[in-house]
């Protein structure tokens, strides 16, 4: 057996065991690799741990004077971003569009490259992640990738 294949062996059910193959490139058959790339907008945590998010240790909120900004009266959208991030341009758009549209709404946009303690802190992993926190400071939905408008109004739901 040559070319550098190995042959998987079906089990009883006639599944093969051991590993998916993977293409040269190291995505799957279905041309995605082990986990999704993009999470489902503002509703997916796939791959993350929500226990990741770390708080403050007594009541579970976010202190809004740690990240220089100020909470909104009802709900605030703290959008984690980089310089040459093209996609953070695009939230900063539809999260600042948003906060427009809804009474009492704050966006607050951190720099991650300014703020590594608090990206390794609440584990942000990739630019764009937005969370979305109610009136008292608490995560209440979080995401990354560029979010649809009408996704971040559905979180701010959960929010108020």
């Amino acid at each position: 057996m040559g070319g550098g294949h190995t042959y998987r062996r079906p089990d009883a059910h006639g599944r093969h065991e051991g590993p998916p193959r993977r293409n040269h490139d190291g995505r799957g058959r279905d041309g995605r690799h082990g986990r999704d790339e993009k999470e489902a907008a503002m509703g997916g945590t796939r791959g993350t741990k929500e226990s990741a998010v770390r708080a403050d240790e007594d009541d579970g909120r976010l202190d809004a004077a740690r990240w220089g900004g100020e909470l909104g009266e009802r709900a605030t959208l703290v959008q984690f971003s980089s310089a040459f991030c093209a996609p953070c341009r695009a939230t900063r758009r539809v999260l600042g569009e948003v906060a427009g549209m809804v009474p009492g709404v704050a966006h607050v946009e951190i720099d991650a490259e300014d703020r590594l303690d608090l990206v390794r802190e609440l584990g942000i992993l990739k630019t764009p992640t937005v969370l979305v926190l109610d009136a008292a400071g608490r995560v209440v939905r979080r995401a990354a990738g560029l979010p649809r408008k009408a996704d971040v109004i559905a979180a701010l739901g959960e929010a108020v």
